[in-house]
């Protein structure tokens, strides 16, 4: 069982779709049993990053462990942000921390927010990319950016200007700055990548 993060922020019911689709069985939640017995987490989000880390409470010291744990992990959006140390996003906030980086603004004299289809490099070693090809476009709706320093990561990158990271890996925690339940069959793709990484992880438990 999948379980996405409930936590009034954003976008969990179309995640919850886009997993259905390809035949997963996911749950919507945000019991703490639920995290635990999971087989994979999505975190989510759609809001300002303050906001989104505040709504998590409690919940987000425990999403740390459980992955930290080894329990596979997926953020999305501001979900993939939280990842990170930290954000600038009206103010200093605490992110989990799991990924070494911070988040911020978009640099000036780009279209902000960057919202829309932009292409993004898919390196042949990044598993939750993997059977896609060597570039696809993904959709994108942010101001700020993931600017990331942990040498044990992964990084996929669009180009906005500047060379922007729009997806992570580290070990079993993956991270995507695009909404892959709003990009089309690519998209499913990597969520059906995530679905197996869930499952062959539980296998070997």
């Amino acid at each position: 069982m999948i379980v996405v993060i409930d936590y009034n922020v954003g976008n969990v019911k179309s995640v919850c779709n886009a997993f259905r689709h390809i035949g997963c069985d996911v749950e919507l939640s945000c019991a703490p049993e639920a995290v635990e017995n999971a087989t994979g987490i999505v975190l989510p989000g759609v809001a300002a990053f303050g906001y989104a880390v505040s709504a998590l409470g409690a919940l987000a010291e425990q999403i740390k462990e459980v992955a930290l744990r080894g329990k596979p992990l997926l953020g999305i959006c501001v979900g993939y942000q939280m990842l990170f140390d930290t954000s600038s996003e009206y103010g200093q906030h605490n992110g989990l921390g799991l990924i070494e980086g911070s988040v911020v603004p978009i640099p000036a004299g780009r279209v902000i927010p960057h919202m829309g289809w932009n292409l993004v490099k898919l390196p042949e070693d990044m598993e939750l990319l993997a059977g896609i090809g060597s570039e696809k476009h993904f959709y994108f709706a942010h101001s700020f950016y993931a600017e990331t320093s942990d040498r044990h990561a992964k990084v996929a990158y669009t180009d906005y200007g500047f060379n922007m990271p729009a997806s992570v890996q580290k070990m079993n925690i993956y991270g995507t700055q695009f909404h892959p339940e709003k990009s089309g069959e690519a998209g499913l793709k990597i969520l059906q990548n995530f679905y197996d990484i869930c499952k062959r992880e539980a296998l070997t438990c």
